[in-house]
């Protein structure tokens, strides 16, 4: 893309032995809205540095490569037009791998070394609560790509999130197969960080929906085999399975489960909502079900709305420069990398003190998850209204009315 300033560099994440991926990108302007005005320029013409933690590599690598696309394409639609306050944007990535101890070398680097003034990542919910205690010890704002409830449920004042959490997606599908007629649920989870976090919110959520847990079986990202797992949430008695995991292991659960032979209606959330998930698991996909946000598919915010005008500029941007449509991740960092520009630019500075309060005050800014408005107890900003449900058919998914 014409324009951009990219490097790139590799190295190595101290002990970790993490890839790095140095992109130093130009340029920061919001696609949604805020109702909080913009302050001046500090007068440096100097980068500002922004660090940001994502999975290019290990089980979430998918995830990974399309928050790492909407930055690149995001940050050139931003340089065109400016930058922030007439300063340039400099983005630092590191790989974590999926990996929570890799995770933590990177923001260390991204902070003593690179001296970031705010941290976009992890894509991961494990990877994300490591990283937080590099930010909390450096004082560095941190915004989360990643949908754990603990993330911001479990408050930090140093950090954000931009994904609909675990704590509002879970019940929502739970609603959902309790109202398609099932008493009895068999749940397959990994055991990472995102479907540790999920696993927590779905015991709790399961009774007040009227839903028995049967049988409730765990899984190691990376792993391969899942006959184990599938055969006891078979053999249970269920009517239905609610899998929850992000990684790519979910198109291979999916696709195992038709081989042997499960024939109840499976469910899931926002971690099946990527092409990998249909591409992987195949036939066996169709009929699955789960939910996540409204702008995987644009049409749900109607014609004419702030939300359809943003989520639509943003999905035929990202078209035209990689040949499909923007999946959630790519999403998440879209409204990362909004959200923090324009909170620079209401800030004035790159003061910590001052940026964090400046995203604290982001109110109604209107991005792919939804209209955001944190407050001093609230970090994510998201509720249910911004969730819709989905069915794979035909190797892709429709909305479910």
């Amino acid at each position: 893309m014409r324009g951009r300033l990219l490097h790139l560099a590799m190295g190595v994440l101290g002990a970790a032995l993490a890839t790095a991926l140095a992109v130093a990108l130009v340029g920061c302007s919001a696609s949604g809205t805020s109702s909080t005005p913009a302050s001046g320029s500090t007068g440096s013409t100097e980068p500002m540095k922004i660090g940001a933690i994502l999975s290019l590599t290990g089980p979430y690598a998918a995830l990974g490569a399309a928050e790492n696309n909407a930055f690149e394409l995001e940050v050139k639609r931003i340089n065109d037009a400016g930058g922030v306050n007439g300063r340039k944007l400099e983005i630092i990535i590191q790989d974590d791998g999926t990996d929570e101890a890799k995770a933590v070398a990177a923001a260390t680097k991204l902070i003593e070394q690179d001296k970031v003034v705010a941290i976009l990542g992890a894509t991961g919910t494990g990877q994300s609560m490591a990283a937080r205690t590099v930010v909390d010890r450096a004082g560095v704002p941190m915004i989360s790509m990643a949908g754990g409830n603990a993330i911001t449920g479990t408050f930090d004042a140093l950090v954000f999130q931009t994904p609909w959490p675990n704590s509002i997606v879970v019940p929502f599908v739970l609603s959902k197969i309790a109202a398609d007629g099932h008493k009895k649920i068999a749940v397959i989870t990994d055991n990472g960080g995102y479907g540790k976090d999920g696993h927590a919110v779905i015991v709790a959520a399961a009774p007040k929906a009227g839903l028995t847990i049967v049988a409730d079986q765990q899984f190691k990202p990376g792993d391969t085999d899942f006959a184990a797992q599938i055969t006891t949430a078979k053999n249970s008695g269920a009517d239905a399975i609610l899998l929850w995991t992000a990684g790519k292991e979910g198109a291979s659960i999916v696709k195992q489960a038709g081989a042997l032979g499960v024939k109840v209606p499976m469910y899931g959330g926002s971690g099946q909502a990527k092409a990998e998930f249909p591409t992987g698991a195949g036939p066996a996909a169709d009929g699955f079900i789960f939910g996540t946000g409204k702008s995987l598919d644009p049409s749900n915010w109607g014609t004419g709305t702030p939300e359809a005008d943003v989520v639509g500029s943003f999905a035929q941007r990202y078209r035209a420069a990689y040949g499909s449509a923007p999946d959630i991740f790519a999403g998440h960092a879209f409204d990362a990398i909004s959200i923090l520009a324009d909170s620079l630019k209401r800030a004035g500075d790159t003061s910590p003190v001052k940026l964090r309060d400046a995203v604290e005050q982001t109110k109604d800014f209107v991005g792919f998850g939804g209209a955001f408005t944190f407050s001093a107890t609230d970090h994510n900003g998201l509720t249910e209204k911004d969730l819709a449900l989905y069915k794979v058919e035909n190797g892709t998914w429709v909305t479910v009315q």
